[in-house]
C-alpha cells in the first residue's frame, strides 16, 4: 500500500528537481521516489570494489566471522 507524504522544499531545490523530472519526462513525485530508492540501494549495498576491499582484509574478515559465530551461538545480535 502506498502512502502520501508532504514535503517542504525550498524554491531552489524544487526548481532543480522539477527540471530534472521534466528532462526525463516523469512526474516530480515519481522522480523523487526513484531518486530516494536509488540512494537507499547505493547506501545499503557495497559496490564490487568495496566488496573486493572488504574480502581482501584478513583482519576484518576474521572479525566478521567471529561476530557471526557469536550471533549463531546466542552471545550477540546482528544490528543494521
Amino acid at each position: 500500500m502506498s502512502r502520501t507524504v508532504t514535503l517542504r522544499l525550498d524554491e531552489t531545490l524544487y526548481e532543480r528537481l522539477k527540471k530534472l523530472a521534466e528532462a526525463e519526462n516523469r512526474p516530480l513525485s515519481n522522480y523523487i521516489v526513484t531518486a530516494v530508492k536509488k540512494f537507499m540501494e547505493e547506501s545499503i549495498f557495497a559496490s564490487d570494489e568495496e566488496m573486493a576491499e572488504i574480502l581482501s582484509d584478513k583482519t576484518l574478515m576474521s572479525r566478521i566471522k567471529k561476530g557471526s559465530r557469536q550471533v549463531k551461538s546466542g552471545k550477540g545480535q546482528m544490528i543494521g
